[in-house]
């Protein structure tokens, strides 16, 4: 793309090896061709960048109290003060001059002729905006200009003599609101939810049984757009060739693929640090994180060290942060049953025993949900065709072009598996790939399915304007039907042979049909109930073994726990459907399962006559019991006012619980992590802790409540709680 800043330098206005101070401003060497004027010198004396006025005309009020922040091929208004004798316009020339790294432009303040142009920078003083010692100008910059921290410079020009004012610095962001900005969104709406909003809400779980969690993107949290500007300083692109960095930085694509890369510290200065292990002591567990600031704000003021530990919803929330803040529409979308396939094939293997027990033979897996990033862009290295929503996915699983990042690439393309750029292939496995079953019998094949709806079964964003899940499946495939609110496909999918054996009389294969579902949304504590649906097509009675097992498992790779295994002989008869229950005690997975635990169920039949097996499986995870959460006046509170906050737990079980812990903690509402404690909360019994909260700054705001007891080695419910603070 076309970069529209000089690259040339700036001839005589070289910074000096020293400058003197003059009204607050640097003033440069002067370029001197005869003595001052008779008349006495014509000077800059101050600077008023008008930063108010200018951050609620540009929509970036909050951005930055250090800082002028302003949106590309839009004027803004910077007011020049003079000393000294009248300005006269017509001998004395001011020139601007705007610096990125070693590029730089000049251009000539003018009087009002027309329209800015939008190929150019331009700074005009319109009718009224010029007096006698003051003038304001309205600089504008290219549609196109580099996103960056630029230095401004004023230069007066004479006959006589040239001087230049380090004026200070003025960030310029993409402006999604500017219709020749590839990053141009039309709507209200969408501006409000997809750049203004400082908060989201993250899908986790399972298609069936989908969480949510409330994430702070904090945008406008003090230091979070400085570190947004260091990231983009210390990426690979910059340090190995800032110019070349500089210009590309025009580009929305160029952009969102360098922070994608930055945000995971996998191959470069980045900032998460990602970790799937058990074991977090030396850092923070990966789902104790709720804000995007927290961690910028730590990875900056450490030097730029990777901060301890994230997952894919803290990648992606992260990068959500860093593109709004930039001026990029962008948006954190959950793919549940998402595929990570390793060999491009599109198609996951996955192995069983005959017992039903899932093996770890292959590095392909399922992850029970997904997490990226959507950002909205006009793709001008593609056709109009794959304009609009592009995923990024910064959480580290393959390279792309060599470095650990994913996209942007066209949701359009990936729903049609069109290839280009980026990674088109990967991401239309992660959401459309067949998931291929395999029962192994003593390193023998003896079964096998195909299924083609397993994965992608949901995907899902937050709605516009509505703190609920909005349904994007049809957007990724066409090949797949779904609804958040419903849960009708995971009751009727099943799995078929895909080499039945012949009956006796050798009548065409016989067919066996399985399924195996979780009734409800299980509670943590309490007991599991599975319902296996068995269907004989075949016109002979069978005779079968059913095995089935459960697994603990990780959301992001193969089960690798058995904790409880049962099998029994079934008889059905000729075209019968039968359904069979199973319960798994809470007592048999107590010490196993936790709160961000999920289960894989397999179940195998095998026919004791033909020995023809089928299989299916499913993945859940578990309900927590709940906290709530309660804010004197509601949840809308000012500024530096005391509110009263009731948080309150009641144990649902029909047994005590013991050694009971209530905690809540709030980043900018609380002060240190506040407690509750019971030796003993009997059935039907409460714990609650009552604080008071106060907000030093305007913005979305959560205060997080957990719950554990002694009977769980860890905590067994969560709780987020969105606090809006506005200003007094």
């Amino acid at each position: 793309m076309s970069y529209d800043v000089a690259t040339a330098a700036p001839g005589p206005l070289v910074p000096p090896t020293t400058t003197g101070r003059q009204g607050g401003l640097s003033v440069l060497p002067e370029d001197r061709t005869a003595a001052f004027s008779v008349k006495g010198p014509f000077e800059v004396g101050l600077v008023n960048f008008e930063t108010s006025e200018n951050h609620v005309s540009h929509e970036t009020q909050g951005l930055s109290k250090n800082h002028l922040v302003v949106r590309r091929g839009q004027p803004f208004k910077v007011t020049l003060l003079f000393k000294g004798r009248v300005w006269d316009p017509y001998h004395e020339r001011l020139v601007l001059e705007v610096r990125l790294g070693s590029l730089s432009c000049r251009f000539p303040v003018s009087f009002f002729e027309g329209p800015h142009p939008q190929l150019d920078w331009s700074a005009v003083i319109y009718p009224g905006d010029r007096h006698s010692h003051s003038a304001s100008v309205h600089i504008c910059s290219p549609v196109l200009s580099s996103v960056g921290l630029y230095q401004l410079l004023v230069h007066t020009e004479n006959a006589h003599r040239r001087t230049t004012y380090m004026v200070g610095t003025f960030v310029l962001l993409c402006n999604p609101w500017l219709k020749d900005d590839p990053v141009f969104m039309p709507l209200d709406v969408h501006l409000q939810e997809y750049i203004k909003s400082d908060y989201g809400l993250v899908y986790m779980g399972t298609p069936t049984n989908v969480h949510e969690r409330l994430w702070l993107f904090g945008q406008y949290e003090p230091g979070v757009l400085e570190a947004c500007l260091k990231l983009l300083q210390v990426s690979n692109q910059h340090l190995e060739n800032s110019q070349k960095d500089y210009i590309l930085r025009a580009d929305p694509v160029y952009l969102s693929r360098v922070v994608c890369a930055m945000v995971n510290s996998n191959d470069d200065l980045g900032v998460v640090l990602g970790r799937w292990e058990d074991d977090y002591r030396d850092g923070v567990k990966p789902t104790d994180w709720c804000s995007s600031a927290d961690i910028l704000r730590q990875w900056l003021s450490s030097g730029c060290k990777p901060v301890r530990y994230g997952q894919c919803w803290v990648f992606a929330s992260v990068l959500c942060t860093v593109l709004r803040a930039l001026g990029i529409p962008s948006r954190v979308v959950t793919v549940f049953n998402a595929a990570h396939d390793t060999d491009g094939n599109t198609t996951v293997d996955e192995y069983y025993t005959s017992s039903g027990e899932k093996l770890s033979l292959t590095k392909d897996s399922i992850w029970n949900f997904h997490v990226w990033v959507e950002c909205w862009m006009r793709r001008f290295d593609l056709s109009a065709e794959f304009d609009g929503w592009q995923v990024v996915d910064p959480t580290p699983q393959e390279k792309s072009g060599g470095v650990f990042c994913c996209g942007p690439c066209p949701v359009a393309a990936i729903q049609r598996c069109i290839n280009v750029p980026f990674d088109t292939r990967f991401l239309y496995a992660a959401v459309d790939a067949d998931v291929h079953r395999v029962i192994l019998r003593n390193g023998q094949v003896v079964g096998e399915t195909l299924s083609s709806q397993c994965v992608g079964q949901l995907i899902c964003t937050k709605s516009i304007g509505w703190d609920r899940p909005q349904d994007l499946t049809m957007t990724y495939s066409l090949h797949v039907t779904s609804s958040v609110l419903s849960t009708a496909s995971a009751h009727t999918r099943s799995s078929y042979s895909l080499f039945p054996a012949q009956d006796a009389a050798g009548d065409l294969p016989s067919h066996l049909e399985v399924s195996v579902v979780v009734e409800g949304s299980p509670l943590l504590g309490e007991n599991i109930n599975l319902c296996v649906t068995i269907t004989n097509h075949s016109s002979r009675q069978r005779a079968l073994l059913e095995h089935i097992n459960a697994q603990l498992k990780a959301y992001n790779r193969n089960p690798h726990q058995s904790f409880w295994s049962t099998q029994k002989e079934v008889s059905v008869r000729p075209q019968q459907v039968l359904t069979l229950h199973h319960t798994i005690l809470y007592s048999e997975y107590e010490s196993i399962l936790k709160l961000d635990s999920l289960v894989n169920v397999g179940v195998v039949l095998q026919d004791m006559r033909t020995n023809e097996r089928v299989l299916d499986a499913h993945e859940f995870n578990m309900s927590t019991p709940q906290i709530t959460v309660q804010v004197e006046g509601g949840d809308n509170i000012q500024v530096k006012k005391e509110k009263t906050a009731h948080v309150t737990f009641i144990n649902p079980f029909n047994r005590p619980l013991s050694g009971v812990v209530l905690s809540v903690e709030g980043s900018g509402l609380l002060k240190g992590k506040q407690e509750a404690k019971l030796v003993l909360l009997q059935p039907g019994e409460k714990i609650e802790k009552k604080m008071s909260i106060m907000a030093t700054s305007p913005g979305t705001k959560g205060l997080m409540a957990t719950l554990s007891h002694s009977n769980n080695s860890s905590v067994v419910s969560r709780h987020h709680c969105r606090i809006s603070v506005i200003s007094a």
